[in-house]
């Protein structure tokens, strides 16, 4: 189980990253029309300004179950492990044991 101050530091980045998209976005728009170099120097300001947190790059995938930041499956939004219980178990329906 990770550590829940590590998941809450992680929402905040979600939440931080969602409140931010659109300016993100627009200022990137903003910077692939802009001309001049005065004016790119200008948009590529306002891009620092916003908080580091903000950025989707600083956001990482976790585990839903345990929070565990390494070997997360986009699809179940499991950590390895986790995921390997749950088909054993057979929570997970079309998911089979592998032996050979």
């Amino acid at each position: 189980m990770a550590k829940k101050s590590l998941i809450q530091r992680e929402k905040k980045r979600q939440k931080l990253e969602q409140k931010y998209h659109l300016i993100r976005q627009s200022l990137k728009k903003a910077l692939s029309k802009a001309t001049s170099l005065s004016e790119k120097w200008e948009i590529q300001g306002k891009l620092e300004s916003l908080p580091r947190n903000s950025a989707p790059t600083r956001l990482h995938r976790r585990c839903f179950s345990t929070g565990r930041p390494r070997a997360t499956y986009r699809d179940f939004g499991l950590s390895g492990h986790i995921l390997r219980e749950m088909v054993h178990e057979g929570l997970l329906p079309g998911a089979t044991r592998s032996s050979w």
